[in-house]
């Protein structure tokens, strides 16, 4: 005689049936979160030094929104990156900063929606906003409130804050280079990312391995006006998260180098 399934397996199928809708609507979601280096409030803190000289600090940080709270193109969540920088008292006496910076990108960390740049470094004051439209393939800078000049976008690309944090998404490679299209406003330009070997790096938290980059970024405005032959290089952590833990460039002023002081969720020793 065949055996016919009790009322408790009827029950449990029948529930994972209900459920299978909300699972399928909520996966993408899932996927989003948990395939990103990072999670949605991870804040980092730097300490910057010119030279010897302690100049200020900076802070980025990452959060995830609904597409209508942060950008009025995006129909469903974003990605929106933070970074703000200022200089202490001894810098504000021959070079003050004050500049803010948000990048809002899709979901999934594959294009940049929209980049704003709240601009107080020395004498210059700027209010630049840049909207990527990919509907139309084209590229809108606004600054100063003026009349937006437009440009054509061959692709999907990144703004100048947001390479850095799609730079974590994938592995890093020692030795390696990645090409990563990349786009300002006024500019768009194919950058090239290459990395140096595996190094061990005191930071204030401890001592990390890590994986040194170069990005080949002509032209690159933000913290401070880059000087022509300036090098700028990140290290990044060698783990899964992939954290930018220190900045070095040659400006305009000096050399400088932007340190991680502090982490949330805190680094994990990885030497």
């Amino acid at each position: 005689m065949e055996a016919r399934p009790g009322p408790g397996c009827m029950s449990k199928k029948k529930t994972i049936f209900l459920f299978l809708p909300v699972l399928l609507l909520l996966a993408p979601l899932l996927r989003a979160e948990t395939l990103l280096p990072f999670i949605s409030g991870e804040k980092l803190e730097y300490e910057m030094k010119w030279g010897f000289f302690p100049v200020g600090y900076a802070t980025m940080e990452v959060n995830r929104l609904p597409g209508n709270e942060a950008n009025r193109t995006a129909m469903g969540p974003v990605h929106q990156v933070k970074f703000f920088v200022r200089t202490n008292s001894f810098a504000d006496t021959f070079y003050k900063v004050r500049t803010t910076i948000t990048s809002t990108m899709d979901d999934a960390f594959t294009r940049t929606l929209s980049y704003q740049k709240s601009q107080r470094e020395g004498s210059t004051r700027r209010e630049i906003l840049v909207d990527y439209d990919y509907g139309k393939n084209e590229v809108r800078y606004s600054l100063n409130s003026q009349d937006p000049k437009i440009m054509p976008l061959p692709e999907p690309c990144f703004d100048p804050l947001a390479i850095a944090y799609y730079f974590r998404i994938h592995p890093i490679e020692p030795n390696s280079e990645k090409i990563l299209p990349t786009c300002d406003g006024k500019k768009f330009r194919k950058v090239a990312v290459r990395s140096g070997d595996r190094e061990k790096l005191k930071l204030p938290m401890g001592t990390y391995s890590v994986i040194r980059t170069e990005p080949a970024m002509e032209n690159l405005g933000g913290v401070f006006n880059k000087s022509p032959d300036g090098l700028l290089q990140v290290w990044y952590s060698d783990d899964l998260r992939r954290v930018p833990v220190r900045v070095s460039s040659k400006v305009v002023v000096g050399s400088f180098t932007a340190t991680l002081s502090r982490a949330h969720p805190p680094l994990a020793k990885n030497y």
